[in-house]
């Protein structure tokens, strides 16, 4: 008995042993798929088109890349070898059933018909209430986002209470798509309950029927209701194996929703007209036209016919009303978006058939509207040059009025938080140019930089900036007639088109709209 004792001790021991390695030796493994998994589809998005963020909320994305990874990788660890597992129980336990007393057995086997019905219904329901939740979790987690980035406004005009209602309303949404989930599986565990035990509840009769007939020994019977009852664990967990399976193969099609998405390729066409003509040199439109992917076919398009050259070394002045497309022009150069029209050439070079990495080294951009991320201000600033040097830092800040970062509490290198927001909008603008000059590049696409600078501010930063503008080829989106006055030649968009070109004090002279546009905004309007 002593030595009995200590066999099961240590079976107990190697078993724990086992259990233990097993957990590592899957969770290990997963764990790298599901962080490869995640890197691959951040790198994917990044190489995705502007368009498809446009179109996509933020919280969809980050949803496919936390929650659903998440739960892929659960169903990897747990459920999918149990699935597998009990599965081949129940098969090679029916047929141990079958061998022992054939009659019976196919009295356990009558539910199996109904129960597979029953699985193939659920299945499609299930799937479907599982896809919806996780939909409406990205949406959750979109309405999270913006209210945390949006405090500032929601806190200044007093929205509290109708955001937290907003989210209220859609976590409700949540919670009820949740139960319906928990009512169909509830009904599904209850059939699978409740079926093999009614098969097992007949088998039981009919077996004692025929030993009390002679036709059966009662150890057969027992042997019989033995292997019967071992399989009722295989089969009851079914219906939550079924149901982790669903939730799994939803989060996979929501992953390849986004990894399938075509990425911007590298090289998307060749250049057929060849390079410009002798001296032309610069950058240069030749009827560019633009309409957004998703425009209706009645709509025109937002550019259409736009030719406009920039000589080597000049700097213009893209002006326009609201709606003129200046900023679709501008993201046009560093194909942020790809024209679908006419070319787009950079010292006589088609920029559609140079290779990304090249065109954006040549490019640098300035938006209306900086975008800092969570590093600090030498960081942010950096990304513009890659291995760029202090030297080169220092003359951007410069060059960008940016040197109030270095009284922060420790200079360029403090964080400077999410969005900068830590940060006033003039001193996230001025870093947002520092980034766009420390490269020293070729060409320069600057979408109205200086709009939320004061006005003594803005006088230093445009001093500095005819530095730069000397020694690049430049295109200034421009709604102040202080940031014209930077440019060597203005151009007027309007219709989608360029209406004129000139001097300021020439167009001043010959257009009613340039004259319209500088009025207004010489009265300190901001039109747009």
């Amino acid at each position: 008995m002593w030595r009995g004792g200590a066999y099961l001790l240590l079976l107990g021991v190697a078993e724990a042993g086992l259990f233990g390695l097993r957990r590592w030796l899957v969770a290990r493994p997963l764990a790298g798929v599901e962080a490869a998994m995640r890197a691959d589809l951040y790198r994917h998005l990044q190489r995705l088109p502007v368009s498809f963020h446009d179109r996509w909320a933020s919280g969809q994305l980050l949803s496919r890349a936390t929650a659903d990874l998440q739960l892929l990788r659960m169903f990897l660890a747990f459920p999918l070898t149990f699935l597998l597992v009990n599965s081949a129980t129940i098969v090679v336990g029916f047929a141990i059933l079958l061998a022992q007393e054939w009659t019976l057995g196919l009295v356990l086997l009558a539910p199996v018909v109904p129960l597979m019905v029953l699985c193939s219904w659920f299945e499609t329901r299930y799937s479907i209430g599982a896809r919806v939740a996780q939909d409406q979790i990205g949406d959750l987690t979109t309405i999270v986002e913006e209210g945390v980035l949006g405090i500032r406004i929601i806190k200044g005009f007093g929205r509290h209470r109708s955001q937290a209602r907003a989210f209220g309303s859609l976590s409700r949404r949540v919670r009820e798509t949740e139960l319906g989930k928990a009512r169909l599986l509830a009904g599904l565990w209850a059939l699978i309950l409740t079926l093999p035990e009614l098969a097992i509840g007949a088998a039981l009769v009919l077996g004692t029927v025929q030993v009390a007939d002679g036709a059966m020994s009662a150890g057969t019977l027992v042997a019989f209701l033995s292997t019967a009852l071992a399989l009722r664990w295989p089969v009851e967990s079914m219906g939550f194996l079924l149901a982790m399976s669903q939730e799994s193969a939803t989060a996979t099609e929501r992953y390849f929703e986004a990894m399938d998405a075509p990425e911007q390729a590298d090289m998307t066409r060749e250049s057929a007209a060849g390079k410009s003509p002798s001296g032309a040199d610069g950058l240069r439109f030749e009827g560019v036209e633009f309409r957004y992917a998703d425009a209706p076919a009645d709509v025109p398009p937002v550019l259409r016919g736009v030719d406009l050259h920039i000589r080597s070394g000049e700097t213009v002045a893209l002006v326009g009303a609201t709606g003129s497309g200046k900023t679709t022009l501008t993201a046009l150069v560093p194909r942020l978006h790809e024209a679908t029209g006419g070319r787009i050439t950079l010292d006589g070079a088609d920029i559609a058939a140079m290779p990304r990495g090249r065109l954006r080294e040549l490019v640098s951009v300035a938006f209306e509207e900086p975008t800092l991320f969570s590093a600090t201000a030498a960081d942010n600033v950096l990304m513009g040059a890659e291995g760029a040097e202090e030297a080169e830092l220092r003359r951007a800040l410069e060059v960008s009025q940016a040197g109030f970062v270095y009284a922060l509490p420790q200079g360029a290198h403090t964080q400077v938080g999410e969005q900068g927001l830590s940060l006033s909008g003039g001193q996230r603008q001025r870093l947002a140019l520092a980034r766009a000059v420390v490269g020293r590049p070729r060409f320069l696409v600057l979408d109205d930089p200086l709009s939320a600078l004061d006005v003594h501010t803005e006088a230093l930063v445009e001093a500095a900036l005819r530095q730069v503008l000397a020694t690049t080829t430049a295109l200034v989106v421009a709604h102040r007639p202080s940031t014209v006055l930077l440019a060597d030649r203005v151009a007027l968009l309007s219709g989608g088109r360029i209406a004129a070109v000139g001097a300021h004090h020439e167009l001043l002279r010959t257009s009613a709209e340039y004259r319209a546009l500088m009025s207004g905004a010489a009265d300190g309007g901001s039109s747009r």
